[in-house]
């Protein structure tokens, strides 16, 4: 696969020996790979706000850094991790910036600030990026853990052979479509209206944390069975006949790996002016799913925080990451408008692993 940009990305077969056979194993390629896969300590300190009652801690610096001052303090203690790095738009991003002050005139024309910048020399330097915070987060999942990867389809398949290197083929979980509708652009394409969303768990012998979460039954359903829990019967000879009711009232059909959200409107009161912010309902489900009241619910890229505000609100302890003075500043005003605390006047310690 030719790459713009410098080097190129292939495939390359290793072969390996497990449980007494040779087993070959698929995996990317490019020149300087080997940078992607290891694991260091922080090269430069970060710095902590930690919230009152234990309730989490925001860490502002490279998110390299900041897993590598977790990993150390802190191994196996993280039950859900999700990742949502930038995509490789090719463009630097920028936040609108909020004020008390009516709204005038268009959404693009009020102030903004810079958020985060997407350029990339290559693919290469891109996915060696994403594989060095991928190697600390692996790190930091307790054996019940996983880890959650949201990328759009540009990127998500080489994502998915790179988490497989890290966390082994026999690790991935879920391939998760977050489809959503939005206004149509022209192109001579079919419309994108959706991300991956890619589950890894930390150790496949564990069982992991996972709440099975549900969706309502069928109109049809409803209507032939109603409510109730179905139980299934069979014949003598094993040909499944006609179903048969129970009094239990049916939670409704496990969820399935397509979930249709809605992005977030651009007048949502749920908006917080950060680019490329995620619905609170998306990161809802993945952390009742995922996790427990009390667990540990990691996002490195915290950006605007969403993921960290609806950790807090169901209970979990919450850990947030980011280099962007904007992003922290926004994912510190929603944690404390739902009652989290930092330490007043706080500019947070300083820290770095040995």
């Amino acid at each position: 696969m030719s790459e713009t940009g410098g080097g190129s990305i292939g495939f390359s077969t290793i072969l390996f020996v497990k449980h007494g056979h040779d087993v070959a194993r698929v995996g990317l390629s490019w020149p300087g790979k080997e940078r992607a896969l290891v694991k260091e300590p922080a090269g430069a300190p970060v710095v902590t706000l930690e919230a009152e009652d234990a309730r989490g801690a925001l860490l502002r610096g490279d998110n390299r850094d900041g897993l590598a001052v977790l990993a150390a303090e802190r191994p196996e203690s993280v039950t859900l991790a999700y990742l949502d790095p930038p995509y490789m738009t090719e463009r630097s991003h920028e936040a609108i910036v909020r004020t008390d002050a009516p709204r005038s005139g268009p959404l693009k024309a009020r102030p903004k600030k810079f958020a985060f910048d997407d350029r990339w020399s290559s693919r290469g330097e891109y996915l060696e990026a994403l594989g060095q915070r991928l190697v600390l987060v692996r790190e930091l999942l307790a054996p019940h853990g996983s880890v959650v990867v949201h990328v759009d389809p540009k990127t998500s398949h080489y994502v998915k052979v790179l988490g497989d290197e890290i966390f082994g083929e026999d690790a991935f979980a879920s391939e998760i479509i977050w489809r959503y509708r939005r206004w149509p652009s022209k192109t001579p394409n079919f419309q994108r209206v959706h991300d991956v969303l890619l589950r890894w768990r930390k150790d496949p012998r564990t069982k992991p944390r996972f709440n099975v979460p549900y969706e309502p039954l069928a109109a049809s359903t409803l209507a032939t069975w109603g409510t109730k829990k179905q139980r299934a019967v069979f014949e003598d000879d094993g040909r499944r006949a006609r179903s048969s009711t129970t009094e239990e009232t049916t939670q409704g059909v496990p969820m399935g790996d397509v979930w249709e959200i809605g992005v977030i409107a651009p007048v949502s009161r749920e908006r917080t002016g950060y680019p490329t912010q995620k619905p609170e309902a998306l990161l809802e489900r993945l952390v009742l799913a995922l996790s427990d009241p009390g667990d540990v619910v990691l996002d490195p890229y915290a950006g605007s925080g969403t993921t960290l505000a609806v950790a807090a609100r169901l209970g979990r302890t919450f850990v947030g990451i980011d280099q962007s003075e904007v992003a922290i500043g926004i994912a510190r005003a929603r944690l404390e408008a739902l009652g989290v605390r930092f330490a007043e006047n706080d500019e947070g310690s300083t820290r770095r692993s040995a």
